[in-house]
């Protein structure tokens, strides 16, 4: 007698539940973010998975760097993302959080407050204030 094989979602890497309805319809571009928190996570989670074209897509054209955002082979692995807060007002928004990683053995954090803007209907990220 064979059982069946229930499929257990994979839980997003910026905290939620299952990334399939969270980050991933963001990443492969089968949809944008709504609002700058579901932006901030999203981009959370590009770092996480190394999709640079995402990160690149989603940074303010103005501020957007033209070298390479992930360091390749990086000995950085993302463990864990805590929103602090978040406001959004018109075109501008804020999220602050943070980020926990560890980087050879140890375990580090990033505190930011990340600035974004809205731009024909779609979020970018701007800059952001680290801590």
């Amino acid at each position: 007698m064979s059982k069946k094989k229930t499929s257990v979602p994979q839980p997003c890497p910026c905290g939620n539940l299952s990334f399939e309805t969270c980050c991933k319809p963001y990443l492969t571009g089968e949809a944008i973010a709504g609002d700058a928190l579901s932006l901030m996570r999203s981009r959370y989670s590009a770092y996480v998975t190394e999709n640079e074209d995402y990160l690149r897509d989603t940074w303010a054209e103005e501020n957007r760097p033209s070298g390479a955002i992930i360091e390749k082979k990086s000995p950085v692995k993302w463990v864990g993302l805590k929103i602090i807060g978040h406001q959004e007002h018109e075109d501008r928004a804020t999220v602050e959080f943070i980020a926990q990683y560890k980087q050879n053995g140890r375990m580090q954090k990033l505190h930011e407050i990340s600035r974004f803007i809205r731009k024909d209907a779609q979020w970018y990220y701007f800059d952001g204030t680290y801590f």
